[in-house]
């Protein structure tokens, strides 16, 4: 293809500037840049003008080269809306003509950028007006909510159950009773004997480790102020048995530690005192305290199913499983519940290691499959 020009070297030095050309050492000329090709063909705002091997800018490195422009490249110049360098190449105007017709493209596509951009930037101003305005109707709309003491009764409501773990639904024929009861003992308030049997048979699901913890404490404190006025010897046992059940040892250990069991003479505070320290000593691993504990209470108190469990317990725990059934059945034999006992045989397997669990798990599968069948479970799939 033969461009419709008379002195292409002429008209590239008049409208290109100073600079263009390079010269090689032979007085030949060199391709010019990018940038200079995409000025002189009046398309230096179009992006792929200047990127290199874009589709325009690999035409316009053909027309810099003399090569033949493809009809897919005319096409593509017709779809660009780029009409004066479409004639161009086809021989239909003079570099003058084109140019005069090329600039006059490249106002228009910069009056369209310059629209485009505009009406950009107002579509932007306006949703960012909008999203404002929603905003401050979301805000006025929470501060409105906020205000609202049933809203407000909701929120202390859902804080409340949280902090007591909680999480599941509540029926709507216990909800009311439960929350009054959520809100005494946050006030500090100790449980009454109706309220915690409720708690522990009907409302059972909601009787959370959380809130048995914060019954336990609160009677804990009841039991150990009691002591520090009286100084009856059974205060602080029931005092260091609540700690125990809200994991605080050490509380009971301290409190325990300012009776001397020998001054006493009922045989029963003794056993008592002599399996809540054994408890204690459990609690903070201490073993073999723990055993002679236990069975210094079960010799005072024979009949009792308390130091029975304690002892059951300790073996179960160190593993001498055996040991430890044989404990359970004396208590079972003495009053306590298949379902205290199995409540406590969960607690311990649940505590304990994955080594431990193990070996009691192949215990008491092997005592009763049926009856201990959640031991098949572990800590993590319970």
């Amino acid at each position: 293809m033969q461009l419709i020009v008379d002195d292409k070297d002429s008209i590239l030095r008049h409208y290109i500037p100073k600079g263009f050309f390079h010269r090689k050492t032979d007085g030949t000329s060199v391709d010019p840049s990018y940038r200079e090709t995409a000025i002189y063909y009046c398309v230096d705002d179009m992006p792929g003008a200047t990127i290199p091997s874009s589709r325009l800018q690999k035409i316009l490195a053909s027309l810099q080269s003399g090569k033949s422009v493809t009809q897919l490249s005319l096409t593509y110049l017709r779809q660009q809306n780029l009409s004066a360098l479409h004639r161009f190449v086809q021989g239909e105007l003079t570099y003058d003509a084109f140019r005069d017709l090329a600039l006059i493209e490249r106002s228009k596509r910069e009056r369209v950028e310059i629209a485009r951009v505009a009406r950009q930037a107002s579509e932007a101003e306006q949703r960012a007006r909008e999203a404002e305005q929603r905003a401050r109707e979301v805000e006025a709309t929470r501060r409105a909510r906020e205000k609202d003491p049933a809203y407000i009764a909701k929120i202390n409501n859902q804080k409340l159950r949280a902090r007591y773990g909680i999480d599941i639904f509540i029926e709507q024929q216990f909800f009311s009773r439960l929350m009054k009861i959520l809100k005494s003992v946050d006030s500090g308030q100790r449980l009454s004997e109706e309220d915690f049997i409720w708690l522990s048979t009907a409302a059972e699901e909601y009787f959370s480790n959380e809130l048995r913890a914060a019954y336990h404490q609160l009677e804990a404190e009841f039991f150990a102020s009691e002591f520090s006025q009286t100084r009856n010897p059974w205060k602080a046992v029931n005092a260091s048995s609540h700690y125990r059940k809200c994991d605080q040892a050490g509380k009971a250990k301290a409190l325990l530690d300012t009776i001397n069991v020998d001054h006493q003479k009922s045989p029963k505070l003794k056993s008592a005192f002599y399996t809540t320290r054994g408890g204690v000593m459990r609690d903070l691993s201490r073993w073999d305290e723990a055993l002679r504990l236990g069975e210094y209470a079960h010799v005072l108190r024979p009949d009792d199913y308390r130091p029975c469990t304690l002892l059951g317990a300790i073996h179960m725990e160190t593993g001498s499983y055996c040991l430890g059934q044989e404990w359970y059945a004396k208590a079972v034999e003495r009053g306590a519940t298949i379902k205290s006992v199995d409540q406590d045989l969960r607690s311990i397997f649940f505590r304990a290691d994955a080594t431990k669990q193990a070996g009691m798990r192949a215990f008491l599968l092997r005592e009763d499959p049926v009856r201990y069948a959640w031991a098949k479970l572990d800590r993590k799939t319970r």
